[in-house]
């Protein structure tokens, strides 16, 4: 067994990534599986809103994706009950409709070619944090999934149906994963389904922290440089696929029927 009280910081953070690329567990989902574990997920977890918010990721044709059917809440997503759209809200696959506030999905993806999966949803304490027409404040370990990678937009664009909210929210997000839209909610844009769904909680919580912080105090920045570090720790991709695996796991007790 060799000796690691000699080995600096970098040193052991490399041989523990090495460690978790062939140990971590990450499931074994199809993409349409994915995305409903994390409706279900998300509806556990404080991202309820009734039937706003969208939840899409890119199918294997270009320009097509994956979403629920407008009339469908978070807890009712199955795997079966997906539509396959087109980036004009065409649907190629499945009954229904889709949220025709999907177009600004299009947008993103058209801008974005390295984003895999979009979530949008008016999480409670985030929708709160909005009123206050105040950016995210990452400033806790636990929340540096998201360190130097929210967007904020100050100016509500109204109902995102229309080709120039789809412009305004994709120019607003730019190249970040995330964006906090002012009297709206949140914006998650992700390179897979994993990673979206880790996000999405962790910017629902981190919105929580801040408000409770708020309440009692001054919130006190964390050093960038340790931000970042944190920040490239927890978003490698396999860490992203193993947390995931605990949240279906979790939310799998209550929700076997998305499968």
């Amino acid at each position: 067994m060799s000796d690691t009280f000699d080995l600096d910081k970098a040193r052991l953070m490399q041989r523990s990534n090495e460690q978790m690329d062939v140990l971590l567990d990450e499931g074994n989902y199809t993409l349409e599986q994915k995305l409903a574990l994390t409706c279900r997920i998300l509806f556990d977890n404080g991202h309820d809103s009734g039937l706003a918010g969208q939840i899409t990721a890119r199918a294997q044709a270009p320009h097509t994706y994956f979403t629920q059917r407008l009339g469908l809440g978070y807890d009712e997503i199955r795997a079966d009950n997906l539509l396959l759209i087109d980036e004009d809200l065409n649907v190629l696959r499945g009954t229904g409709m889709a949220n025709p506030a999907n177009r600004f999905h299009s947008w993103v993806y058209r801008a974005r070619p390295d984003v895999q999966c979009i979530i949008h949803t008016h999480a409670v304490h985030t929708a709160a944090l909005s009123m206050l027409e105040v950016p995210l404040d990452v400033s806790h370990m636990d929340n540096c999934v998201l360190y130097d990678d929210v967007a904020f937009a100050r100016n509500w664009p109204g109902v995102p149906v229309g080709n120039e909210e789809g412009e305004f929210i994709a120019q607003a997000l730019g190249d970040k994963h995330a964006l906090l839209l002012a009297h709206h909610g949140l914006l998650i844009a992700a390179r897979s389904v994993e990673e979206a769904c880790v996000l999405a909680l962790a910017f629902e919580r981190t919105a929580r922290m801040q408000l409770l912080a708020m309440s009692a105090g001054q919130i006190q920045p964390i050093d960038p440089v340790l931000g970042r570090e944190a920040r490239d720790w927890t978003t490698r991709a396999k860490r992203s696929s193993a947390a995931f695996a605990y949240y279906a796991r979790r939310t799998l007790r209550h929700h076997a029927d998305c499968l």
